[in-house]
């Protein structure tokens, strides 16, 4: 080809698109009064996870969800698999410095903190404790930003999202606007019991559309104004190959309404406010051969959730059991999960003995 032509699009190379996924299996079983007995073989979900370059400094990655999904039709129910895009995102890298990295998103991409919690709890055993009490969802469409510091001593990642989470379309015109700062005072250092820990704090500044928004029949008129859904917390952990801890508090702050908006029963905001607690642990008890750590660990987390700080409405939820690994792909585990009202009936009572089962490919 002489000097200087343009190469045809059919002899240029394909960009590598590079494939994973994670699938996530177990077995359980209920006991206690209400549904004692009960039990199933459920394989929960897997992620298919693609990635491929697209051009200079930019990347793309599209993560599918594929779920179980319940429809009923008159007095029938069926269960069957449905595929959605959970991440679906372009990343592009515009700070590659040797100290200091920066990149960005738009699409569908990971909320302020959940992915950072995942990173020290297994979540093929459950989801992470701000995701289960409800704080919001793992993902969501919208806007990020990411500043690696130097040395690896943490990272600053913002988001601009829609709010509803990742299994919704936007249902109205408020964005929500979160940052989490997480620093790892020691990452520099060798090999030391401390390297592996990180001192996060997160701030969540939400909102939603009043249910009157479009007004109606009968009522006084259009209500515009946001109703507030604001969250904040503080994370700390460590991670090494025996041992990994966490503990955290977190706060949400969120606004309601009563009455029909009329003059007969006029529209009133009502404030809510709840709390979580929440602190794991796993431990590898045996030491490993080598730098091969031993497959068996034991986990044991504990969270108290108030549903409602005015009323003292809280619940506990009590994971323990022992995992492991048949390789650093597969593991499995036995663990048992509890859910007891502590104050109030915020949620049933529940008592499921588990076999989980994760395949990472």
């Amino acid at each position: 080809m002489a000097q200087g032509s343009v190469q045809p699009d059919s002899a240029r190379a394909a960009p590598a698109v590079d494939f994973s996924g994670i699938l996530f299996a177990n077995y359980q079983y209920r006991t206690g009064n209400t549904a004692g007995s009960a039990n199933k073989f459920d394989v929960e979900r897997a992620y298919l996870t693609f990635r491929a370059p697209a051009g200079d400094r930019a990347s793309v990655r599209v993560t599918a969800d594929v779920y179980q999904q319940a429809t009923s039709e008159g007095d029938a129910y069926y269960r069957g698999w449905s595929f959605r895009a959970k991440y679906a995102y372009v990343q592009y890298d515009y700070l590659k410095g040797k100290a200091w990295r920066g990149s960005a998103r738009i699409g569908l991409l990971h909320t302020v903190f959940v992915e950072h919690d995942d990173s020290f709890w297994p979540r093929w055993l459950g989801t992470s404790p701000t995701e289960r009490a409800g704080f919001f969802s793992s993902a969501d469409a919208g806007v990020a930003n990411t500043i690696t510091l130097p040395g690896n001593f943490g990272e600053i990642y913002s988001t601009v999202t829609n709010g509803p989470g990742y299994t919704s379309r936007e249902t109205d015109r408020f964005k929500d606007i979160a940052t989490r700062v997480t620093i790892r005072p020691w990452a520099s250092n060798g090999p030391s019991s401390v390297k592996g820990v990180a001192l996060t704090a997160w701030g969540y500044k939400g909102a939603t559309a009043s249910r009157f928004v479009n007004g109606g029949t009968g009522q006084v008129g259009e209500v515009g104004d946001a109703l507030k859904r604001d969250r904040w917390g503080l994370h700390a952990a460590s991670a090494s190959p025996r041992l990994t801890v966490a503990a955290q508090y977190a706060k949400r702050l969120d606004e309601g309404e009563s009455g029909l908006n009329t003059q007969s029963s006029p529209r009133a905001v009502i404030d809510s406010a709840g709390t979580l607690v929440s602190a794991y642990a796993s431990v590898r008890p045996l030491p490993g051969v080598g730098k091969r750590p031993h497959p068996l660990s034991l986990l044991f987390r504990v969270d108290r959730v108030t549903t409602e700080t005015d009323t003292d409405a809280s619940y506990d939820f009590v994971v323990a059991g022992a995992i492991w690994d048949f390789s650093s792909r597969l593991s499995m585990s036995l663990d048992y999960q509890e859910k007891t009202p502590r104050v109030g009936r915020p949620v049933a009572a529940t008592r499921t003995w588990f076999t989980h089962f994760v395949a990472r490919f």
